[in-house]
């Protein structure tokens, strides 16, 4: 059964810091893109950060550039966010998705949107507040 389970989300004030985790299962974890999206209430759900199967392309959002990393272990099957410097903004549920690792959907310049995504975790709550 094909699964992707986001860990690592909290409460933190404002300067601190996160470790996101998504874990997969079900399916063959090196052939995709993983992306993370994350959602604000009354907001619409925006990408924050992609990898492509290798490692090898990487987006960041504007917003989150010089204060987020994400990385892969294809080894554990496993995506990171690292974050820092965190601020109220951030604020929101955050969700891992997995696309197929075609041209255009991860590259530097660009992150595909949700659509392109096929499966997707269940989310994790990031509160960022004093």
């Amino acid at each position: 059964q094909l699964q992707l389970v986001e860990s690592g989300g909290g409460l933190v004030q404002p300067g601190g810091s996160l470790r996101l985790s998504c874990a997969a299962s079900g399916f063959t974890f090196h052939y995709y893109v993983i992306g993370w999206f994350r959602q604000a209430p009354g907001k619409e759900r925006e990408g924050v950060s992609c990898i492509s199967s290798s490692g090898g392309r990487i987006n960041y959002a504007e917003s989150v550039k010089g204060r987020f990393t994400i990385s892969r272990d294809n080894a554990k099957n496993t995506v990171y966010l690292q974050m820092n410097s965190l601020k109220p903004e951030d604020t929101a549920v955050y969700y891992c998705a997995a696309a197929v690792n075609h041209p255009g959907v991860c590259i530097a310049t660009m992150m595909a949107g949700p659509n392109e995504y096929e499966y997707w975790g269940q989310g994790t709550q990031v509160t960022v507040s004093s």
